[in-house]
């Protein structure tokens, strides 16, 4: 059996991938968002791996992306994003938490492509 540490957000798997697939392309479109810090936290892996795959620019990178991203996402991520990483090894996001939400107190973050 498989363990996953995975945060749930009170939503069902279809709900929560579509989630986080809507939260990757508003970060890769504007190049920062701000949402709460769980979904932050949630989202970092996801852009790091899909930007890691996008680094190696083969037709195969760009399948595997196409499936987890829009194409205009995956356009963006392999003409824009991917190059100006090219000598990172990783961490090509960075979260920064700024105030607490009034309506229900939930703490905020924001995400950025560094």
């Amino acid at each position: 059996m498989r363990r996953t540490n995975a945060r749930k957000f009170g939503r069902v798997r279809k709900v929560r991938i579509s989630l986080i697939r809507s939260l990757a392309y508003a970060l890769i479109s504007k190049g920062k968002i701000e949402t709460t810090e769980a979904k932050a936290k949630e989202l970092r892996p996801f852009i790091e791996k899909v930007v890691t795959e996008a680094k190696k620019g083969t037709v195969a990178s760009k399948r595997l992306v196409g499936i987890r991203l829009t194409p205009k996402a995956v356009d963006k991520i392999f003409k824009d994003i991917a190059p100006k990483y090219k000598d990172r090894k990783g961490g090509y996001t960075r979260i920064i938490k700024t105030s607490i939400r009034r309506s229900d107190g939930a703490k905020m973050a924001m995400i950025e492509l560094i």
